[in-house]
């Protein structure tokens, strides 16, 4: 509950600011006596879009800590034998991967990891106390891997750019249609002035069909991502075998749902209303293509 309430508040807050600072610079008047004004609406979808998703990014971090209750070890003082273990192996992935080390965190859950950060040297890999109980050294190795090979992809900054597009026509299209609507509605109605209640709904219903269709593209993107970042992590340890154990195992374990805003960034998300809107591939496509 608590990882939803600081998702749909971050949202809404995004949108408040966004709004306010929209009207007050003029960018938001693409509604006008003359009709919709499509360059004015594509500024401020831009604006809207790539703004929401570029702070959604930056606190990234702050959102993942918070929702999982992280706690990031200290790499000059590790609790626990096996915590001087995790940060040691992450530094050596980081070094071969060639980014700075990014901090390291284990929370309480069932097996699941993850990496966050909007930059390749100030990220951050969490796992889960479940995936370290159910995983030897090697194959916690592999998913250490995977992760840290997200990093060194770029794939929060490239899935963040993605969003922002995707979100611009979300926004620039429900209203656009909503416009169509509106003024179909109102024909013959030569004493309405400015736009109805009909704009208002048909882009609250647009803005949510066409977010399901923008997520079945993102969700595609992210698939991909994570074939690389398999392959990275069989680059990083010189094999492929340790990630397919780890997958192998994982396949038969009940992974953890990750908060929303970076379950994309998880080594595995848990189940999938449908296969288009999964972040992940099914676990034997990716043994497959590692085994090719």
């Amino acid at each position: 509950m608590k990882r939803i309430a600081l998702f749909l508040m971050t949202n809404m807050a995004v949108l408040l600011v966004l709004s306010i600072a929209m009207n007050i610079l003029g960018v938001g008047r693409y509604l006008h006596a003359q009709g919709l004004d499509l360059t004015q609406l594509l500024i401020f979808s831009a604006i809207i879009g790539f703004t929401g998703a570029l702070i959604s990014l930056f606190a990234s971090k702050w959102m993942a800590k918070t929702s999982t209750r992280a706690r990031v070890i200290d790499p000059n003082q590790p609790g626990s034998r096996q915590e001087a273990w995790l940060i040691e192996t992450v530094h050596q992935l980081a070094e071969r991967a060639g980014i700075g080390y990014p901090e390291v965190a284990i929370y309480d859950g069932a097996p699941n990891a993850f990496a966050t950060g909007a930059f390749k040297n100030d990220a951050l890999v969490a796992v889960s106390t479940g995936l370290l109980r159910s995983m030897n050294e090697e194959e916690v190795t592999a998913v250490l891997g995977h992760e840290v090979a997200h990093i060194a992809n770029g794939d929060m900054v490239t899935l963040t750019l993605i969003q922002g597009v995707v979100n611009t026509f979300v926004i620039f299209l429900a209203r656009v249609v909503g416009y169509l609507v509106d003024s179909f509605l109102s024909r013959g109605n030569d004493q309405r002035v400015g736009i109805g209640p009909g704009y208002y709904l048909t882009v609250i219903i647009c803005e949510i069909l066409f977010g399901l269709l923008a997520s079945i593209i993102v969700a595609w993107f992210s698939r991909q991502r994570e074939f690389r970042a398999d392959a990275g992590s069989a680059e990083l340890l010189g094999s492929g075998q340790p990630m397919i154990n780890a997958l192998a195992r994982l396949g038969g374990l009940e992974a953890s749902d990750l908060p929303k805003s970076f379950e994309a960034a998880g080594i595995n998300s848990g189940p999938r209303l449908s296969a288009l809107f999964a972040s992940h591939p099914p676990i034997e496509e990716r043994i497959r293509a590692l085994q090719g």
